[in-house]
């Protein structure tokens, strides 16, 4: 079947190797002219590891794997140490994996098959599904017809858009805003992953191999802001941050200031009844994001599209059976994820000074057993 996937994020790329390798003639369009490759490192656990040995990729990520949680610590207004983050309070296993974002979309892209091809600085402007095929308008004025559309265009996704209706009919705002910064002008030995918090707020330095970035949560209801909008997301930033001038926060929002490509967006979930209709199919976060709260949005895309690929080779000639399939495996994997990202949220931006001492207070406590 020729087979179009929106996005070539780690859905779209996953997808593009499993359904590749299953003979397909797949073509991957992405709107950005490079990989997406903001963003601090993301993990691979459980089931999804044993997916990323079957698809040959599973000893390149373990060769650039880092252990930023490892080393994640809170401090106060001065920098002091008050608490520290156990690895085993964010992992589900000593088997997860933490791997740079840039050096896992690297692998994947590497691992393509040359029956799935890349086109950069492209995405679908129409579709049109007539049963029998799905005829394609892109924003180039391109036109071509494909079996099937597979969105993988993330939380965000005009695939689920086009096809489904809007964003709002499916997102769910779990009440906080994240945003990632370069710090390129750090110059610190120091290893350790520093996060200040105050009542809703946390902000903090995070490293990994020669990268050190700026993050930043905040607790809000929802904003409604373009997020094509950078100056937009910007201003969004200062507002939540910019009144308070102790430890690195100065720093950190002038970088903020300076960032062409800074990352800022909600945190919320998408919950759908079906991931398909007719022949448009959502994987990853297009389908069911979890959130970044979660940890597990890579692993969902990892199994999602090794369900989706197999579905298809089970059922040839019966997309709805196949699509049937795929929905029963990848199910249970995203309602566990989508369910962990709550206590998440607490530990990270406690609500209330309260809540903040008492989360501190329990991990000094897990530190001296």
């Amino acid at each position: 079947m020729r087979i179009l996937i929106s996005g070539a994020g780690m859905a779209g790329l996953s997808a593009g190797i499993t359904l590749g390798a299953s003979g397909h003639e797949v073509t991957l369009v992405e709107r950005a002219h490079h990989l997406r490759t903001n963003g601090s490192p993301i993990d691979i656990r459980g089931d999804a590891l044993d997916i990323a040995q079957q698809m040959g990729i599973l000893d390149a990520i373990k060769a650039r794997q880092v252990t930023m949680t490892d080393r994640a610590q809170f401090v106060d207004a001065d920098g002091n140490v008050v608490a520290e983050l156990p690895g085993d309070e964010v992992s589900d296993s000593a088997d997860d994996i933490e791997i740079p974002r840039e050096d896992l979309a690297r692998i994947l892209h590497d691992a393509l098959p040359p029956s799935a091809s890349l086109v950069f600085g492209e995405s679908i402007n129409e579709l049109h599904d007539d049963g029998d095929g799905v005829d394609v308008r892109f924003i180039s004025g391109k036109q071509d017809r494909f079996d099937i559309v597979v969105g993988a265009d993330g939380m965000h996704s005009l695939t689920r858009r086009l096809t489904f209706g809007p964003e709002k009919d499916y997102l769910k705002h779990l009440g906080f805003y994240v945003a990632l910064t370069e710090l390129p002008t750090e110059r610190s030995t120091d290893r350790a992953n520093s996060f200040l918090n105050w009542p809703g707020h946390m902000i903090g330095i995070t490293r990994y191999n020669d990268t050190v970035l700026g993050v930043m949560n905040f607790r809000s209801e929802w904003i409604d802001y373009d997020y094509h909008d950078l100056d937009e997301q910007k201003q969004i930033l200062i507002d939540a941050f910019g009144s308070h001038e102790e430890w690195r926060v100065p720093e950190i929002l002038e970088a903020v200031r300076d960032d062409p490509e800074l990352y800022f967006d909600s945190v919320s979930q998408i919950h759908m009844p079906t991931w398909s209709k007719g022949r448009v199919v959502l994987v990853g976060d297009a389908a069911h994001c979890a959130s970044g709260l979660s940890g597990r949005g890579t692993s969902l895309a990892i199994t999602g599209t090794w369900f989706l690929a197999q579905a298809l080779h089970n059922h040839p000639g019966d997309l709805e059976a196949a699509c049937q399939e795929y929905e029963t495996a990848q199910r249970p994997y995203a309602t566990r994820a989508q369910d962990s990202a709550g206590p998440g949220g607490d530990l990270v931006v406690p609500a209330t000074q309260h809540d903040l001492d008492a989360r501190n207070e329990r991990l000094r406590r897990m530190a001296r057993r």
